[in-house]
């Protein structure tokens, strides 16, 4: 691999480290990073990894807490922590996702819902329900799991989203005609990229299965998001004949919430098991 082909994949890196989280890329280094249209696109492949290194920094953030602080405060400042390193990107989306599904509107009715800036009482209802979800399940599962399950979620979670990005069309275009912040990805996403943003996606979890030995624990959590995805994507196929960028954060929250619950349910069912055999 030439010097020039690893610069431009770095520079992809940081251009989706900009555009998915509030790390700070700036000054000199963005100097350097300069910007292409074609590059917003193809940096999605990248977007799982930038999940998994959020994962890390959450985990960091849960380790440190976790030296001095009870477990389940530990957990409140990690996710705390995702949420300010993410600013609450995916959130938002999650919110106005409710809030257009919530109701039995039409396609355009739907759309309008979602892009205004108020949040209506399904979107706070479900951002609640959320946030509880996730703390809930992570403070029922064992410290030693916890880094694992920030990784593992945060990489697998973004690939379900790349993979409603590569089976839907884009279905959020506004009718003031203004340009809305997912199209450039969502138009300008190749195969090839999709593909490799899969492969990151699996990696975390496949790795992280392999070094504590129990693959099928983690099985469950991804098969609990690949469900909860495509439960989603049905509802936007059906609803709007694709997806929107608020529909995109709604399938990463989701997702996540989903993978968390089926490792924790698949680390009950192991110890449930050893308890029951001979």
């Amino acid at each position: 691999m030439t010097r020039d082909v690893v610069a431009l994949q770095l520079r992809l890196f940081l251009v989706a480290v900009q555009f998915y989280t509030r790390l700070p890329v700036d000054g000199r280094l963005a100097a350097w990073v300069g910007w292409r249209p074609e590059y917003l696109p193809r940096s999605t492949r990248y977007f799982p990894l930038v999940g998994a290194l959020v994962g890390v920094l959450v985990a960091f953030a849960y380790a440190l807490a976790g030296g001095f602080l009870p477990h389940g405060v530990a957990v409140m400042i990690a996710l705390a922590t995702g949420i300010l390193i993410t600013g609450a990107f995916h959130e938002d989306g999650f919110a106005d996702f409710c809030d257009g599904f919530g109701t039995h509107a039409g396609r355009e009715r739907t759309l309008e819902i979602m892009r205004d800036s108020r949040v209506g009482a399904y979107g706070a209802i479900g951002v609640a329900m959320l946030l509880l979800g996730r703390f809930e399940t992570l403070a029922s599962l064992d410290p030693e799991w916890i880094a694992s399950a920030f990784v593992a979620g945060h990489a697998w979670s973004r690939g379900c989203v790349v993979g409603v990005m590569a089976s839907l069309p884009y279905a959020g275009e506004p009718q003031d005609g203004s340009e809305p912040k997912a199209k450039p990805i969502a138009v300008g996403l190749a195969p090839l990229d999709a593909g490799i943003a899969l492969g990151f996606a699996a990696l975390p979890t496949l790795g992280i299965a392999a070094w504590t030995g129990t693959p099928g624990r983690f099985v469950v959590g991804v098969l609990a998001a690949v469900l909860v995805t495509l439960w989603m994507r049905r509802m936007m196929r059906r609803r709007l004949g694709g997806y929107s960028g608020d529909c995109l954060g709604a399938v990463q929250q989701a997702a996540e919430l989903a993978f968390h619950i089926g490792l924790l349910g698949g680390l009950v069912l192991a110890t449930e098991s050893l308890e029951i055999g001979p």
